[in-house]
């Protein structure tokens, strides 16, 4: 290896473990934890009026797996707005 591909691949590497630690303060962030906590309630709230008087227990079980689903679909956008802030 000539020093050209060493410089490369240190980069990169470089480069890698700022993902990384981008990763993992992401994951214990509060701006993440906030965010399912409010899109799961939104859920429960919304479910809670189209369901009056549940019955079903499967059926209300289904509630914070529908909310949790929601949120983490829904957290790409934030998390990309949060790593802007982060960034600067």
């Amino acid at each position: 290896m000539d020093n050209k591909e060493i410089e490369t691949e240190i980069k990169n590497i470089k480069a890698r473990n700022a993902r990384v630690e981008l990763d993992k303060k992401w994951e214990t962030s509060w701006t993440r934890r906030l965010c399912i906590c409010v899109l799961t309630y939104i859920v429960v709230v919304i479910y809670s009026f189209t369901i009056q008087k549940v019955t079903n227990i499967f059926l209300s079980s289904l509630v914070p797996v529908i909310g949790f689903t929601l949120s983490t679909l829904s957290l790409k956008f934030v998390r990309k707005i949060w790593e802007k802030v982060i960034k600067k």
